[in-house]
């Protein structure tokens, strides 16, 4: 079913598909800069995509935008005037994701976002997100410390937006559950160390620690609280689900806790989950390609993103032709009505209010134990 791209670039073709394809999807990534690390995952899954999207022939157009939101501007611009894409998939920033969204809008062209960026569908409601919401993954989190008696908890995370709405994403949780939070520190993804605000985390005493980062730099906060003694329990967000973020770690990250989709643990889940074929299909097809061991949460988002798009193409087609306004429109309203799509990460039902549409079904919680992700029932 699958097969791997012939060349990568910087603007890259990569299914066989020929220039004439019916359906054209844009592809914005980081494949370069700090983001880079949750960027590849994705462009070694679009690799392997099949050469039909919604039965029809298709054309993916993959562009780095450097993790510049500038960048991913001009590359939505692009893929819409030049292109003329009937779909957009990207980008894996949430700075980047927000920045394209009034693009799609002003060209009326849907975007599934890869970064959990939650939009609000009255301001965009072109953009559909992939990855769980930000509340629907730390509930999980705030329901185990619950379970474990934590009555405060220190916070240090990016000095941004992804900083801002993984603190955002909680709070409501800790404060309905009376957990106190009694730090907030903050570093810079691209910092090379973490120890005075780990210090000041550390001399608040909580009983647990949060750290909002992603990726690589969401080791730097955790490895700080380690080597400074910190022994309470130690969470992270489902942004740093990748082999990197365990390798620049190590042995520090030893019993952290993390919410993230099925995909990460596919063959520890139950078999009565709807949800583990689909996942265990797409692992052994990414593993075949890049390695074993080699799935992250990030491809699975990507494998998802196709699946959405696959459905809401066969719909679309019977509708309109690709390559017009009617087309895109009748894609996006497919979106946002095609119920109990299974995924890797989650069944989603989208609807025109929730451009997410995911639940409880989305999350697990893992545990690093030598250096894997084992799954906590």
């Amino acid at each position: 079913m699958y097969k791997r791209a012939a060349a990568l670039g910087v603007a890259l073709a990569l299914s066989s598909a020929s220039a004439l394809a019916d359906v054209k999807v844009g592809i914005i990534i980081s494949g370069s800069g700090p983001l880079a690390s949750l960027g590849i995952p994705f462009k070694n899954t679009f690799s392997l995509l099949p050469d039909t999207l919604g039965g029809e022939p298709v054309k993916y157009i993959l562009l780095d935008d450097s993790s510049d939101p500038t960048n991913s501007v001009k590359n939505a611009r692009k893929l819409i005037s030049e292109d003329n894409v009937d779909l957009i998939f990207g980008t894996n920033g949430l700075s980047s994701t927000t920045a394209i969204a009034p693009i799609a809008a002003e060209n009326n062209t849907p975007v599934i976002a890869l970064a959990p960026a939650s939009p609000e569908v009255a301001k965009n409601p072109w953009v559909f997100a992939v990855p769980q919401p930000l509340p629907i993954m730390m509930s999980a989190v705030v329901d185990h410390m619950k379970r474990n008696g934590v009555k405060t908890v220190g916070y240090i995370g990016f000095a941004d937006s992804w900083g801002d709405v993984v603190l955002a994403g909680i709070k409501p949780g800790l404060e309905k559950n009376d957990i106190k939070l009694v730090a907030d520190e903050r570093y810079a993804r691209n910092d090379t160390s973490a120890v005075g605000q780990a210090l000041k985390v550390i001399s608040a005493r909580p009983d647990a620690v949060l750290v909002g980062g992603s990726g690589t730099g969401g080791a730097l906060g955790h490895v700080a609280l380690a080597e400074r003694g910190y022994k309470g329990q130690i969470y992270h967000n489902h942004a740093v689900i990748n082999r990197d973020f365990l390798r620049v770690g190590g042995q520090h990250l030893e019993g952290a806790i993390v919410p993230t989709g099925p995909v990460m643990v596919a063959e520890q889940l139950p078999d009565n989950n709807p949800i583990k074929p689909v996942a265990l299909k797409f692992v052994q097809s990414y593993e075949a390609a890049f390695g074993a061991n080699s799935r992250n949460a990030f491809a699975g988002y990507g494998q998802d993103a196709y699946i959405l798009a696959d459905n809401a193409v066969r719909q679309a087609a019977t509708n309109a032709k690709p390559g017009t306004i009617d087309f895109r429109k009748a894609v996006r309203d497919a979106l946002e009505t095609n119920k109990e799509i299974v995924g890797t990460h989650a069944i989603y039902n989208m609807t025109p209010t929730d451009h997410a549409g995911v639940d409880e079904r989305a999350r697990v919680l893992v545990k690093i134990e030598k250096g894997d992700w084992k799954l906590i029932p």
